[in-house]
């Protein structure tokens, strides 16, 4: 019997051996074939292009320095810059025949989905077919559809179309109900991130810029919707008033759609157009794969010449970074690194953010002071540039934004929590011993000293001045000038170029040709930063099976509620150091 025991002991350990080592072999082939995912995809002649946006949310997608992060990354690693590159190359591909715009869904900006709009009715010169197709249009969704030959809905479907709103939290009397308090100290009368914390109502300053805002981003929405469908904005903004567009047949009636009908004729008419049989399936890709492929297929411009894509994405704090935030570890190493190559003739810099960390605004812009003087640094802004995302754009020789880019914000603040009320009265006392005056100062126990706070609000005014000043030297103002059109009010990129903030009206094209103009070359490449430095271990969020606690509650809670919890989570925690951030959301539905 031991004997058997012993020979079937080390058949499993042999089994469990070659698993392991089987699996590793896969694993790493897996790493090593990665770099040639393009090979994965075959495009197939007669195609069309399956257009959804589910799954790609940034600009860009990231890169890291180790395969086994990449390997293991969330995502394919796939941007919305690779989407804009994937429909302009389809442009040419004779093998590509018309783009399919099915059930989009996703969580872009309006900025982004200009952006990829503009790109799709480019794509239409070719006299490639688009066609769309939603069981049920949101606001953006219809928006980037428009654009659309024919526009189908669901004979059950509905339609959002009925204008834009914000919705703003307060917590006012929840701090008092609760006992904590969020201590503020700010300066700009606009600085609207720290205004719930103060009060139970919008003010009238906060009131005015989110009004202007919204009703800036609409209209440019609303102007590219009559191009395509040629209905004039006043009957859009009726359409819109009265909810005329909410059914399937009043959205047909109003001439915002074109065919009402299932999916299956959806496909039965792409069939048609393609000269399929009826009884065959026709050939289709996702636009995920083929911007892929893509992005991995060898280019060759004839030149060594380098334009340096630089994206910046996410709030900005301290450390390395990610897809996610902007950190100065691998923002200033880019600079750097793209400055230093002689083959990188100029920079464009990418961002969509709404700021953050003063302290790294600054050590970004600093190193972009530094990369300037070598090389010209042109500024694309995407959905939003407020704030620290502005700080970081204010000294590019030029800079572009879409027209519904919120940009500006230019405010600084301070917040620091206190727990006082709360603590008497759940019984708490806290005692404190010190060996200097100011050794203790702040403590979220006790009562914000005068003398603290004076500290914090010199703190702000040295900052807000630095601000005003970096703005005004990089525009070309006056310290005035900068000061009258900042206090943390927020524009949309039609407004900012008539106060100076920003240079055109333009997309991360238009920046990429300014930047070669500046550069004084014609033929380019573009290579893509950052690559991220990251540990295997630092991405293990990304597993089902080990998913991060904001992830789970996420899944639990629903993505409203979650936003609702974040939220309050912040009122109990504060960022270090002073924050040139904006927080105005603009929900479009």
């Amino acid at each position: 019997m031991k004997f058997l025991g012993n020979v079937l002991a080390t058949i499993v350990g042999l089994f469990i051996f070659f698993m392991l080592f089987f699996g590793g072999f896969v694993l790493i082939s897996a790493i090593f074939s990665s770099g040639d995912s393009s090979s994965k995809v075959v495009v197939k002649d007669n195609s069309v292009i399956e257009f959804d946006m589910k799954k790609i949310t940034n600009d860009y997608g990231g890169k890291y320095s180790d395969p086994w992060v990449t390997l293991f990354s969330e995502g394919n690693n796939i941007g919305v810059s690779d989407v804009l590159t994937a429909i302009k190359e389809a442009k040419t591909d004779d093998k590509i025949k018309g783009i399919s715009i099915l059930n989009n869904s996703s969580s872009i900006g309006m900025a982004q989905a200009t952006e990829l709009r503009a790109a799709l009715a480019d794509f239409k010169k070719s006299g490639k077919f688009i066609v769309a197709y939603a069981d049920m249009y949101s606001q953006k969704e219809y928006y980037m559809a428009s654009v659309a030959d024919t526009i189908y809905l669901n004979p059950v479907g509905e339609m959002e179309f009925k204008g834009l709103s914000t919705e703003l939290m307060f917590f006012k009397d929840l701090q008092d109900k609760s006992g904590v308090k969020m201590e503020i100290i700010r300066h700009g009368k606009y600085k609207s991130a720290v205004e719930p914390f103060l009060e139970n109502k919008m003010s009238d300053a906060n009131r005015e810029q989110v009004s202007a805002l919204l009703n800036s981003v609409w209209n440019s929405v609303l102007n590219d919707i009559s191009k395509s469908r040629n209905i004039p904005v006043a009957k859009l903004n009726e359409i819109a008033n009265g909810l005329l567009a909410r059914t399937p047949e009043m959205a047909k009636s109003q001439h915002l759609i074109d065919k009402i009908a299932y999916e299956d004729e959806y496909h039965a008419a792409i069939k048609k157009a393609l000269k399929v049989d009826k009884d065959d399936d026709y050939t289709f890709v996702s636009i995920s794969d083929y911007a892929q492929k893509v992005a991995n297929s060898p280019k060759s411009a004839g030149t060594s010449n380098r334009i340096a894509v630089i994206y910046a994405q996410g709030e900005i704090k301290s450390g390395e970074g990610d897809v996610s935030y902007i950190g100065e570890g691998s923002m200033r190493r880019s600079l750097k690194e793209a400055r230093e190559d002689d083959d990188v003739k100029a920079i464009v810099l990418r961002i969509d953010s709404p700021g953050g960390s003063a302290l790294t605004s600054d050590l970004i812009w600093r190193e972009i002071e530094l990369t300037k003087k070598v090389k010209p640094v042109v500024v694309s802004m995407g959905n939003l540039a407020a704030s620290g995302g502005y700080y970081i754009a204010c000294n590019a020789n030029q800079i572009f934004a879409e027209e519904n880019t919120i940009t500006g914000s230019i405010g600084v603040f301070g917040m620091l929590p206190n727990f006082t009320e709360l603590s008497h009265k759940i019984g708490i006392n806290t005692e404190v011993v010190s060996t200097n005056e100011n050794a203790a100062a702040y403590s979220p126990f006790r009562p914000l000293d005068p003398k603290v706070r004076a500290v914090v609000q010199e703190s702000v005014e040295h900052i807000y001045g630095t601000f005003v000043t970096r703005v005004a030297t990089g525009r070309k103002m006056t310290f005035e000038q900068v000061d009258a059109i900042g206090q943390g009010r927020v524009w949309s990129g039609s407004e900012a170029i008539k106060i100076g903030l920003v240079d055109k009206i333009g997309n991360m094209d238009d920046a990429l040709k300014a930047a070669a103009k500046l550069a004084k070359i014609d033929k380019y490449k573009t290579v893509n930063f950052p690559e991220y430095e990251k540990t295997l271990g630092e991405m293990f969020g990304g597993f089902p099976f080990a998913q991060s606690k904001a992830s789970l509650i996420k899944e639990e809670i629903g993505a409203e509620n979650f936003e609702v919890w974040e939220k309050l989570k912040k009122m109990t925690t504060a960022e270090k150091g002073v924050q040139a951030r904006m927080d105005c959301e603009i929900f479009i539905k």
